[in-house]
């Protein structure tokens, strides 16, 4: 982000979603997103998939149980703005050298003296292979 200053509260809480949600800290991330957290991922054909809280909720806990490496923490903020108690934050995001990078949205929310995501969006990178965001499941040896 060119010169721009970013509300030292949202940067660092970035840093936590990322850092957390990467290392697929269920109790972490618990306190991290609103009861109403919504999920979408516009693929690589330009369709758009919605999840709930509860099935990406559900998607980390089963490759957290399944021993699967944590994800990459590559990110970069691309832009932050902020308008009251929302905020949006687009970042530059990479989970693994074999995932794609994608750009995330971030939709956030200043709820009871902190910061919480009420909306995350991914959208395929510029000329990156879109439709995951994710890396490939890796099977148990």
């Amino acid at each position: 982000m060119a010169d721009a200053i970013i509300d030292p509260a949202i940067e660092g809480f970035i840093a936590d979603v990322v850092n957390i949600g990467s290392a697929y800290d269920l109790d972490g991330m618990e306190r991290l997103y609103t009861a109403d957290q919504s999920f979408l991922i516009l693929t690589g054909e330009g369709e758009v998939m919605r999840f709930t809280r509860a099935e990406v909720f559900a998607e980390f806990r089963s490759r957290r149980d399944a021993g699967e490496a944590p994800l990459s923490t590559e990110y970069r903020i691309l832009h932050v703005e902020r308008q009251g108690e929302d905020a949006v934050a687009l970042l530059y995001r990479r989970m693994s050298p074999e995932a794609p990078p994608v750009m995330y949205e971030l939709r956030l929310r200043h709820q009871s003296g902190k910061w919480a995501v009420r909306g995350e969006t991914v959208t395929p990178w510029p000329g990156a292979a879109g439709g995951s965001f994710l890396p490939p499941r890796k099977m148990a040896a």
